[in-house]
């Protein structure tokens, strides 16, 4: 297990850096700490005046910018106004669609956010990277099993936790392929992954069709789950340890699920390249974004 919090942030003073989904929870931990590390922070999100509120309470130079990844034409937009380097992309933003929804291009929404959003953002962006890409991920991907055939839940019945348990494999192959193809190329910029562990969220507590209930869960939650910014670690961990490119970080305590960060294993189709590379020929067909590597 490594000894690291936020106090082992080096100086990052001058360094650009994205954070998508930034508004709350583990994504506004890392850039609120990235931010006090001296980096100048853009929050790419979906709701502006949200975006705005939580600036406003975050130390340093923090920029709010719009980008809502379920929507490319959203992601084109983003992408086409960005101007200079690009230190750290963290490709935080998620989502756990309590139903069948569909992103503005018919893609079922947790496929096409937490991936197809995050993979088109990134070629988008490659241009201006100069550092490192970190892709929030989740152990919940040992349960992904992707189906080539019907990506898009038009056939099968849908299952909100297969669908959210296949987004997240989906994440760690474009970490591994993306690795791959930086190498290929030459490319200084590394990529990696970040899995946050049991982070309490409002999830656990909302009235309604998203809340998660049930007695196993709400006991597991009050004993095991760690707050934010305890979940935001394993994120800052990959985006500036010296660690291997392409590795994947996460807690080291009860089966990853709390405590300092660590590297960590990942499932055999998560190292599958054969799997990786059908993944992304894919998402490049899908997206209409080819791949500038």
């Amino acid at each position: 297990m490594i000894d690291f919090s936020v106090s082992h942030l080096p100086d990052l003073t001058g360094r650009r850096v994205i954070v998508t989904g930034a508004t709350s929870g583990i994504g506004r931990a890392t850039a609120r700490a990235l931010a006090g590390a001296g980096a100048r922070v853009v929050l790419a999100v979906r709701n502006r005046a949200k975006g705005e509120a939580v600036a406003t309470r975050m130390p340093g130079a923090v920029e709010v910018r719009e980008l809502d990844l379920g929507d490319l034409a959203s992601v084109r937009e983003f992408a086409a106004g960005w101007r200079g380097d690009i230190d750290l992309l963290i490709n935080n933003a998620g989502v756990a669609a309590p139903t069948l929804q569909r992103t503005a291009q018919g893609f079922e929404a947790d496929f096409g956010v937490n991936h197809l959003g995050h993979f088109a953002l990134t070629l988008l962006l490659l241009e201006h990277l100069t550092g490192r890409v970190v892709t929030v991920a989740s152990q919940a991907e040992r349960m992904g099993r992707l189906d080539f055939d019907d990506l898009g839940w038009e056939r099968r019945p849908y299952r909100k936790s297969r669908a959210y348990n296949d987004s997240k494999l989906a994440n760690l192959l474009f970490t591994a392929e993306l690795h791959r193809r930086l190498e290929a190329a030459g490319s200084a910029v590394a990529a990696h992954a970040a899995h946050p562990g049991l982070v309490a969220t409002d999830i656990y507590h909302r009235p309604g069709p998203r809340r998660v209930s049930g007695v196993v869960t709400d006991l597991v939650v009050r004993m095991l789950a760690q707050d934010a910014e305890q979940g935001a670690l394993p994120t800052l961990y990959a985006a500036v340890a010296d660690i291997p490119p392409g590795s994947f970080a996460g807690p080291a305590r009860f089966a990853h699920m709390r405590g300092a960060p660590e590297l960590i294993s990942r499932s055999s189709a998560a190292r599958d390249p054969e799997l990786a590379g059908h993944l992304w020929r894919a998402s490049e067909r899908l997206v209409g974004v080819p791949a500038p590597l």
